[in-house]
């Protein structure tokens, strides 16, 4: 089994101490977002999780727990999102040279396979306009030569939530994703960067950026350090993802980024009342268990290829 945390918050920026705690506990607690007195319980143990990936924005704040969070014995991959916009888009992602110095800092550790640079979502204004994109990406590019083998584009969906937040903004045209997607790919060659969409509607690999996935295979099984069985059922809930099925342990509506194109946060005041009820002894990443909470224990196997083993 893969676990997420987060593709619905950032854990690493705001709730290290939480899940630094649950680790030490061997297990979290997660509501279902649709059903909220429906609780998994999820056993954080190495013997039948595979891999806990992390998605942020700022990794400055896991740094100092590394040697604890890799002395667990779960494998590690880190996603991380890092893209041009300010304040104006971005209002509380530190400044982008800190991040990418944290960045680096983790490569070091942990190496360049377990770590993969995300410039998404992408969208076009007059401020972000293709040429505005091209220049920083190659400055990022640069920055990062050598301290990651792979980076993965993808372009903003205009989810209702995103929509409400944002409003105004547009779908990047086909023509403008071919241009970028061209334009990034050069770049990308020459600072050593593999480049990938995820979950895209258009084949991008005549412009050199081939259609992948986040939680791909080879990048689980790197980070794992074994093979993964074959037979692993495909993940449904996003059209044209063909990343592995992973588990978030996470929460909407609790990412005090406040990033304006967020699928994730519905608007700010339901964050910040959400964030204020977040106690980091907690088995839950908000609140705590109330009397009607009907819980269940998570169906979890190993993915490893025990026959590979015995090869």
């Amino acid at each position: 089994m893969i676990l997420f945390a987060s593709g619905r918050t950032d854990v690493v920026a705001f709730y290290m101490p939480w899940l630094m705690n649950r680790l030490r506990a061997g297990f979290v607690d997660v509501r279902n977002p649709y059903y909220a007195q429906q609780v998994t319980r999820y056993a954080l143990n190495p013997a039948v999780v595979d891999a806990l990936v992390f998605c942020t924005k700022n990794p400055a704040p896991l740094l100092p727990y590394l040697d604890e969070l890799r002395s667990f014995g779960i494998a590690l991959y880190f996603f991380v999102t890092i893209t041009p916009y300010g304040t104006d888009v971005e209002p509380h992602v530190p400044p982008k040279a800190q991040v990418m110095q944290s960045f680096c800092t983790l490569s070091e550790r942990v190496g360049a396979e377990r770590m993969c640079w995300r410039y998404d979502p992408i969208f076009i204004d007059a401020t972000y306009s293709v040429s505005a994109h091209i220049r920083y990406f190659r400055q990022m590019a640069e920055t990062l030569r050598g301290a990651t083998r792979r980076c993965i584009i993808s372009f903003i969906d205009l989810y209702e939530k995103t929509k409400k937040n944002f409003p105004g903004v547009q779908e990047v045209s086909l023509a403008d994703q071919q241009f970028l997607a061209q334009a990034f790919s050069r770049v990308a060659a020459e600072t050593g960067i593999r480049m990938e969409t995820c979950a895209e509607k258009n084949d991008l690999s005549v412009y050199g950026v081939e259609p992948g996935a986040c939680l791909s295979r080879a990048a689980i099984e790197g980070a794992a350090g074994y093979k993964l069985v074959d037979s692993i059922p495909k993940q449904t809930l996003r059209q044209h993802c063909a990343c592995l099925p992973a588990h978030d342990i996470a929460a909407y509506n609790a990412c005090p980024h406040l990033c304006a194109y967020c699928y994730a946060n519905y608007d700010a005041a339901l964050v910040r009342k959400n964030y204020a009820r977040h106690n980091p002894h907690s088995s839950f990443l908000l609140g705590e268990a109330t009397p009607g909470d009907e819980l269940h224990l998570a169906k979890q196997e190993s993915l490893r290829d025990s026959q590979m083993l015995l090869l």
